[in-house]
């Protein structure tokens, strides 16, 4: 909410759910930050709050009609990222834009996270390096605040066969208008950053996928009503992360017990 400009807003609720708040008249917001009595309250929150959380966040807040839902996910593979991928899986992902720094210790958990991305199907949009490179706003000398030991993000993602969509320079007006809540784009329009940043996003628009990959084309034609309907009451389990093959291949009524047995557990 403060690097839009909106934190000290509320949500309120209708009947057609909760009302995203309105950072432009064509940007909506929703944020768990809202919610907080005070700014600097703590969320001590376990798996399944969190799951039920961003479940509302997609399901329940009125959005309209979009162009582009993004959702700003936090470093690593946590449960968060698991939830978002189950919830997602049912629609047609675009893809994950991944953002890193040079360095490879920041590189180490960007790594993980791309072959997150693939284990559950996600596609992969690209890599951008942030703070790539300082230019000194007096004498205009470029220098890598980070160095990139072992190549960067542009030899990491020549290993990992994904597409490398850029890079976005340190740029300190770009971390005021941050703090301030105001659009950097608009306020500083010949930064080099700003250039960096307009070529990524039309390089983002461009990577979307226009088809459905071939493989989920399949087994969509192949699914039975059945097996959908088992699907899909496996997804609604998001407190556990896995389950036996013989319970993902049972009837329905074993699933049924198997539900109740757990709600009585975490009960």
């Amino acid at each position: 909410p403060r690097m839009m400009g909106v934190e000290e807003e509320e949500v309120h609720k209708s009947g057609s759910g909760w009302s995203p708040v309105m950072a432009e008249d064509n940007l909506a917001v929703m944020s768990v930050g809202f919610m907080l009595q005070k700014k600097d309250d703590a969320i001590i929150w376990r798996g399944p709050r969190k799951t039920g959380l961003i479940k509302q966040f997609l399901t329940d807040v009125d959005w309209g009609e979009i162009d582009y839902l993004v959702v700003d996910a936090p470093p690593g593979t946590s449960d968060e990222h698991i939830s978002i991928a189950k919830l997602l899986a049912k629609v047609d992902i675009d893809g994950a834009v991944i953002v890193t720094t040079p360095q490879e210790v920041a590189l180490l958990d960007v790594r993980k996270e791309l072959n997150f991305c693939k284990k559950t199907k996600i596609p992969i949009l690209g890599v951008v390096e942030n703070m790539a490179r300082f230019s000194c706003p007096k004498c205009k000398h470029e220098s890598k605040i980070f160095p990139p030991i072992s190549g960067g993000a542009i030899q990491m993602c020549k290993d990992m066969g994904v597409p490398y969509l850029g890079s976005v320079p340190l740029d300190s007006s770009l971390l005021e208008s941050c703090e301030k809540g105001v659009s950097f784009l608009a306020t500083h329009p010949n930064s080099p950053a700003t250039s960096s940043l307009r070529s990524l996003v039309e390089r983002v628009a461009g990577n979307r996928p226009t088809e459905t990959p071939a493989m989920e084309v399949e087994e969509t034609k192949s699914a039975s009503p059945e097996s959908k309907n088992l699907k899909a009451l496996l997804e609604q389990l998001s407190c556990v992360e896995a389950l036996p093959k013989d319970v993902a291949l049972a009837s329905k009524e074993q699933i049924l017990k198997v539900i109740s047995m757990l709600k009585k557990a975490v009960a």
